[in-house]
């Protein structure tokens, strides 16, 4: 495979990490990793670092185990697959933790319309504190009113 292969195959992986987060949010993280992803559903969760941040270990050990394997001998397609893992990865910490739960004060002053509807969305799945009757469990990409609401309240500014 050549080169312009290798970056769309990375780029089908990192759109499909949606489809994989969506799928695992809303039936292992809200099912049976439950104990793990509470307390990232408790208001005021006091600690730095939460039970639910070990689904970024269990989310980097593929995409390490594929670096690896891609990189033994000729880089291969693995390797590839494995970078698209990390994007996503790094892509959901900065929207989810930085973004959208302020974990880390870096862009507080943004008001993008896209990231005023991840937002929106992501409240909306917060306002349930159980594991039942969720929404929105993706993260870059959810249902389109979100985003046109917040498209329309900047335009009305």
């Amino acid at each position: 495979m050549e080169i312009i292969g290798y970056i769309l195959l990375t780029i089908v992986i990192v759109i499909g990490m949606e489809g994989v987060t969506w799928l695992t949010h809303k039936y292992i993280m809200h099912g049976l990793g439950w104990y793990l992803h509470e307390d990232h559903h408790q208001p005021g969760y006091p600690h730095v670092f939460e039970k639910n941040d070990a689904f970024f270990v269990v989310f980097a050990i593929p995409s390490i185990l594929l670096f690896y394997f891609g990189t033994r001998g000729e880089l291969n397609w693995m390797f590839f697959v494995g970078l698209g893992i990390l994007i996503y990865g790094m892509c959901y910490f900065l929207v989810h933790d930085v973004l959208i739960h302020r974990r880390f004060k870096w862009f507080d002053k943004t008001n993008n319309w896209y990231f005023r509807g991840l937002r929106k969305a992501h409240k909306m799945h917060h306002k349930h504190l159980g594991k039942e009757d969720g929404e929105c469990f993706g993260m870059l990409f959810v249902p389109l009113h979100y985003f046109k609401e917040a498209r329309l309240s900047t335009l009305k500014k």
